[in-house]
């Protein structure tokens, strides 16, 4: 581990959910949803969740890459982050 991968903050399904949970992306995303549970994700708060984890991560994800048709629930949201992220 570096030390600039310690210095930045960890992805985890409870950052997803507040990513996520920001009302650009979901207005009413339930604070107990499984994180499991089908999401959809249109492409304006897919857009604005991708600026967010370039902000908070550094992590610059093009909006055109066909792995985000996978970003289908918050943990498989998580589990792609993490590949990309934490080597």
């Amino acid at each position: 581990m570096t030390a600039e991968s310690e210095a930045r903050p960890r992805i985890t399904t409870d950052a997803v959910r507040e990513l996520l949970s920001d009302p650009k992306i979901f207005a009413d995303l339930p604070p107990g949803l499984d994180d499991d549970a089908e999401l959809a994700l249109d492409s304006l708060g897919l857009v604005w969740f991708l600026h967010q984890l370039e902000l908070r991560y550094g992590l610059e994800i093009e909006p055109a890459d066909a792995f985000l048709a996978e970003f289908t629930s918050i943990r498989r949201i998580t589990d792609y982050l993490v590949d990309v992220h934490e080597p």
